[in-house]
């Protein structure tokens, strides 16, 4: 008498089988803290589940998990068949559709869909907890797949101006029989005293700088660099400049730029992730979708085609077997 065996390795379609891969920051993530492969992965799992499951737990992080790319890999199912057995390993605990934001460059974000799947099959209060502590972070997640990668980020406009002046060439020299004591000036105070390098319509006195250090900083307070700064006030000179010191300040206050925020900030909280339903794509909170489903999908039956040998099933039954299964120690 032939026995079936519960294994999803032998059903599964072999690692070495091409798969899709997802655009990066989408596709596919692996839910932490699961439990080592094993021969009887997903052995309570009907036959069409089972087998969509092993070739999914196969597939390395950043592979498309869209229902066309999984059915184009898994000949025996199409799409429809497909989409079923994903709402129904979302069910049974193994996956959950988000939407998250992701930043793309140039302080701009992007909505991306992301696939967390779970060899070890998760209760709605762990996908929960997971979801909101993923959805934490103040700043979205680099659009990097399948590890981020985070570009260093630029230093302040007055970091970086310090050492740039203080070198010899732009120090002054010293006074024949009076010793150089070194001072510690601001940004904005070594910006103005370039000016006179720069131009020596520009010159500015130590009570020149000292004067408008305070109209310099505040340009530099609004996020551009020493460099900038110099170069707007020594652009565009008349033939002569009769009051360096005036010139200056009228070109600080008439010239200043903009207040620019550091970063963009919406007018109502973004929720930072989203899940959405396995069934129709509809997005909510991660509490508001118990079992990957938002609520009319949980409500109405899912019928498979009729073409496929697993539409006739007593889906309350089996969620509810899937249910008591979770809770087992």
């Amino acid at each position: 008498m032939a026995t079936e065996h519960p294994s999803s390795a032998l059903r599964a379609p072999a690692s070495s089988r091409p798969y899709a891969r997802a655009n990066p920051g989408y596709g596919k993530r692996s839910a932490p803290d699961q439990h080592p492969s094993r021969a009887d992965d997903f052995g309570l799992l009907p036959e069409r589940e089972r087998h969509i499951a092993g070739y999914v737990d196969r597939l390395p992080d950043g592979a498309a998990m869209d229902i066309k790319s999984l059915a184009k890999n898994l000949p025996p199912y199409g799409q429809m068949a497909v989409g079923s057995a994903l709402r129904a390993l979302g069910v049974a605990g193994h996956l959950r559709h988000v939407r998250c934001l992701a930043a793309v460059g140039d302080g701009q974000v992007r909505w991306v869909t992301r696939t967390y799947w779970s060899r070890t099959a998760r209760d709605n209060e762990w996908w929960i907890a997971h979801l909101q502590a993923e959805g934490n972070p103040e700043a979205p997640t680099p659009l990097a797949d399948p590890a981020p990668v985070h570009s260093p980020a630029p230093a302040p406009a007055h970091s970086a101006a310090v050492p740039q002046q203080r070198t010899p060439a732009q120090v002054s020299e010293p006074v024949q029989g009076v010793a150089s004591t070194p001072q510690s000036h601001s940004p904005a105070y070594l910006a103005l005293a370039r000016l006179g390098r720069i131009d020596p319509r520009l010159a500015l006195s130590t009570a020149d700088c000292t004067v408008l250090e305070e109209q310099a900083a505040a340009w530099l307070a609004r996020g551009v660099d020493a460099d900038y700064l110099v170069r707007t006030l020594a652009a565009g000179l008349p033939a002569a400049v009769d009051s360096p010191v005036g010139f200056v300040r009228r070109r600080l206050r008439d010239k200043i730029p903009p207040q620019l925020p550091t970063a963009p900030v919406p007018d109502t909280p973004v929720r930072r992730l989203m899940v959405e339903c396995t069934r129709c794509g509809a997005p909510g909170r991660p509490e508001a979708l118990p079992d990957g489903l938002c609520r009319p999908c949980r409500t109405t039956p899912d019928a498979d085609p009729a073409t496929e040998p697993t539409a006739e099933r007593d889906v309350t039954a089996y969620v509810g077997t899937l249910r008591e299964l979770l809770r087992l120690p």
